[in-house]
């Protein structure tokens, strides 16, 4: 069986990993994390939930030096989420060592930030605004890196990120190690990655291995109209532990989350018009189990890592094949069997096509049948609303 022990791991690394419980490495573990040890620049196309972030934490931890007083290490994170998570695994990491771990990310407060660079810090988790704004300050020192990973590279471009990676590049020392870790290694991410390694090495796991091996995949057609019928049909139907459900926008993020808790579902949501603080308690919650299904955009589900989801549910369809295998990486992780349900619009079946032939499969599917119970759920407020117009007109008469 391949282990851990067979990269030359130090004792304390080896018994945090037994500690809990991560015996043996995954794929993209296995390629990435001698040659990160070795020193080479690295471009890793790795999917959400496959082990990306110990492949890089491990050989940093690895290589921390500690007598050096200087960040040797950088990760930047396309969200707030996902730092808060590379946070939390470094911590277990770094138990019982002297490397200190900072995240810097917009919502907290920032003199505690700043009372904690003036100490020592081995490691800087940071979202790019935030890191930017203590380079503006002069309150962060980035010459003195080992390595630098880049996480999310490709959603960190999709959101608009470019000109705030180059900058925060430009003023770190040319000697680091840089790390690239995408789900997608396009053309945007190479170029970028391209300027600033030097002969970086290219690796990819399949993408099969979260796709295919280990997520029941299943299409629901229905129109716009009777989509929230078809979704409640779905619910009632599945009824999971925990339940993620996708929406595009932040206003049909909280029109869901009104509407279902009207119907008295378990329910919160989560999305970037909301504090850092609400965002946090909402995480929390859901982790705890404290309801049953989180109601999430894109941007702020990015790097949710959380055991017990068995469902996804993409109330509207993602917009690229990319967002599709993220959005359905939140459950299947790790070898655990999931479950994503596609709910799909007759404008969007040219969405569906594009989805399927990158993941090299047709999804099974079905059409809504509304139910009786369904159409009077539906028929009810149109009729009660005609009421309410005709008793006002009396009262104004």
């Amino acid at each position: 069986m391949n282990t851990f022990r067979s990269f030359d791991l130090n004792e304390s690394i080896l018994r945090k990993l037994d500690e809990q419980n991560i015996l043996e490495p995954t794929p993209i573990q296995s390629l990435a994390i001698a040659e990160i040890l070795a020193g080479n620049d690295l471009m890793a196309e790795a999917q959400t939930g496959t082990g990306k972030t110990l492949a890089f934490l491990i050989p940093m931890f690895q290589r921390f030096d500690p007598a050096a007083t200087e960040i040797q290490g950088l990760i930047l994170a396309p969200t707030r989420e996902l730092a808060i998570q590379i946070t939390e695994e470094a911590k277990k990491l770094a138990e019982d060592t002297e490397i200190q771990i900072l995240a810097i990310y917009g919502g907290q407060d920032i003199q505690k930030q700043l009372k904690r660079l003036k100490g020592s810090v081995s490691f800087v988790i940071a979202t790019p605004g935030r890191l930017l704004d203590h380079l503006a300050r002069q309150t962060i020192d980035l010459t003195h890196l080992k390595t630098l990973v880049l996480d999310e590279a490709d959603q960190m471009l999709y959101i608009g990120f470019q000109n705030e990676i180059e900058i925060i590049l430009k003023r770190t020392n040319p000697d680091k190690q840089l790390l690239c870790f995408s789900a997608t290694l396009d053309s945007k991410v190479k170029k970028i990655a391209y300027k600033f390694m030097k002969n970086p090495l290219e690796i990819a796991t399949k993408k099969e291995t979260i796709t295919l091996e280990s997520i029941e995949q299943k299409v629901v057609t229905a129109s716009d109209r009777w989509k929230q019928a078809a979704l409640f049909q779905e619910l009632e139907h599945t009824n999971p532990f925990l339940g993620i459900i996708f929406c595009r926008t932040k206003r049909r993020a909280d029109a869901l989350e009104g509407a279902m808790s009207l119907h008295r579902y378990s329910c919160n949501k989560l999305h970037g018009s909301m504090t850092q603080a609400a965002r946090q308690r909402v995480m929390k919650g859901f982790r705890e189990a404290r309801y049953q299904y989180l109601i999430a955009t894109d941007v702020a589900a990015r790097g949710l890592d959380i055991s017990g989801v068995s469902h996804i549910y993409n109330y509207d369809i993602p917009e690229t094949p990319e967002s599709y295998i993220h959005r359905i990486g939140r459950t299947g992780r790790m070898g655990e069997e999931g479950c994503a349900i596609t709910f799909v619009a007759p404008r969007d079946e040219r969405l569906l096509a594009e989805i399927e032939k990158e993941i090299q499969m047709k999804i099974p599917r079905s059409d809504y049948q509304p139910s009786g119970e369904s159409k009077e759920r539906h028929h009810k407020k149109p009729v009660q609303k005609k009421k309410d117009s005709k008793r006002i007109k009396k009262k104004r008469s």
